[in-house]
């Protein structure tokens, strides 16, 4: 029996705070953010990128739901890879990953810093973005059930936000500007379909929200039936949402995209708010798009600190991770790592960190998918147990969502695979350092050949690797 008096996680969410967790993670008002960006790559056909990016997502979506079904732990893609192909590749694919979560805190923080200093330029933006790093900090140290409440209320900002939006530009195209058809978003253009694809790749970062409810297994009151109907929901939910707000905000602000400065294609997003509904609109747009960042931040944390917490319990990186407040349960000393490297925020550029959530993210989704090829089809019980379905779900959908990640993952700048390359490299040395130069098998889970019970998942500290 697991020991009641070692601290653990409170499973205290059910299937509607894990999935507005994942749609809170995903921050509708990012549409904004890559607005200009996308719509420069793509001539205008932001829409046309969502839709590729959401289907490509589906089937990984699809990947992530079966895993999480058989090992419901807060590790997510470190897990399902490690369990897999082996202690290496599970730490690789986990600190490839690492690089979404720890930058996508950053990213809010950054952002939150610039747009409160824009409406009061007299206080420098490192204060807001100091304040904003702190508040997140204590919310994720209270604990999960904190961050879900919060979560209800940011929902529901961003909800109207995109409502409001579409009424202003309904209310434009109705008044007789009919310059972009009503499904010209949603074509390919001049650019064909290589044009979309980039586009899709850059906004791959959109789409953590899945693999983000994924680590939340642990806090789940059922993770075997929650997660994955939480980690369609969510994918569904705000996939939908980025569409609409692509769409309608082709249908009224179609510039010569090619033409564009940096400056003006980075300010897209606020440019047409503006010319939509003016100072008033704008205003409440800049006030919804810092709670939708604040929001981010938060589920960001919470996720990155449960990541380093599976990776800390397995002795991957520093065992302290792992430790749970006794109180709260909520992996305190992750929490305040996270916190203390999000201070590079301060100093960060926004356009790099962007860039490298993608590649972290794609590289992640790309091995979960192979993962349940390998995991559920092509092993000994996999074998035994094939039919038509299991052909379907463990073979058919991950080999098409693998072809997909890898078409997009290719399809980033350049400058992000040498980046990305570093950071794996990076990972190699500190995965040798921990195993005495290759000498010492990789720490891994034991799961005992078998999908864990939940008490087996309170007792997993103990029967990870030895030190």
């Amino acid at each position: 029996m697991s020991d009641t008096s070692k601290p653990q996680f409170r499973r205290t969410l059910g299937p509607v705070g894990l999935t507005l967790f994942g749609v809170t993670y995903m921050t509708i008002a990012v549409v904004f953010t890559t607005y200009g960006v996308v719509n420069q790559v793509t001539d205008g056909h932001l829409a046309a990128a969502y839709t590729l990016a959401i289907v490509a997502m589906l089937f990984t979506a699809s990947s992530y739901a079966t895993l999480a079904r058989k090992y419901p732990v807060a590790g997510s893609a470190y897990t399902y890879t490690q369990q897999a192909f082996g202690g290496f590749a599970g730490f690789i694919t986990g600190w490839v990953i690492l690089l979404d979560y720890l930058f996508i805190p950053m990213i809010n923080f950054m952002v939150i810093g610039i747009y409160l200093h824009t409406q009061y330029p007299s206080v420098p933006e490192w204060v807001f973005t100091i304040a904003a790093l702190l508040l997140v900090l204590v919310f994720n140290l209270l604990g999960i059930s904190f961050v879900n409440r919060a979560n209800f209320a940011i929902i529901a900002l961003s909800v109207l936000l995109v409502l409001v939006f579409m009424l202003l530009v309904f209310k434009q195209v109705l008044g007789g500007d009919t310059s972009v058809g009503l499904l010209e978003p949603f074509s390919f253009g001049e650019g064909g379909i290589g044009a979309i694809a980039s586009g899709a790749a850059i906004l791959s970062l959109s789409f953590l929200g899945f693999d983000a409810v994924s680590t939340l297994s642990e806090e789940a009151k059922n993770a075997r039936r929650d997660i994955p109907r939480a980690i369609f929901a969510s994918t569904l939910v705000g996939g939908l949402l980025f569409v609409l707000v692509a769409w309608t905000g082709g249908l009224a602000y179609s510039p010569d995209w090619a033409t564009l400065s940096t400056e003006d294609v980075d300010a897209a997003g606020v440019t047409l708010v503006g010319e939509l509904g003016g100072a008033p609109f704008t205003a409440f747009f800049i006030a919804v798009y810092v709670v939708s960042s604040f929001g981010s931040a938060m589920t960001g944390q919470a996720s990155v600190s449960r990541l380093l917490f599976a990776m800390g319990r397995d002795g991957v990186l520093p065992r302290p991770l792992a430790k749970l407040h006794p109180r709260f349960g909520t992996p305190f000393i992750a929490v305040i790592v996270v916190s203390l490297l999000a201070m590079s925020s301060l100093v960060l550029d926004l356009n790099t960190a962007a860039f490298m959530i993608s590649f972290g993210a794609l590289a992640a989704f790309a091995m979960v998918n192979l993962s349940v090829m390998k995991d559920l089809f092509f092993s000994r019980q996999g074998r035994e147990r094939r039919t038509l379905r299991t052909v379907l779900v463990h073979l058919v959908c991950p080999l098409i969502a693998f072809g997909l990640t890898v078409w997009l993952w290719t399809s980033l700048d350049p400058f992000t695979w040498i980046v990305g390359g570093i950071w794996s490299l990076l990972g190699v040395v500190i995965i040798g350092i921990v195993t005495r130069g290759f000498r010492r098998p990789v720490p891994k889970l034991d799961f005992s050949g078998e999908s864990p019970t939940t008490t087996q998942i309170d007792q997993l500290g103990e029967t990870s690797a030895p030190r």
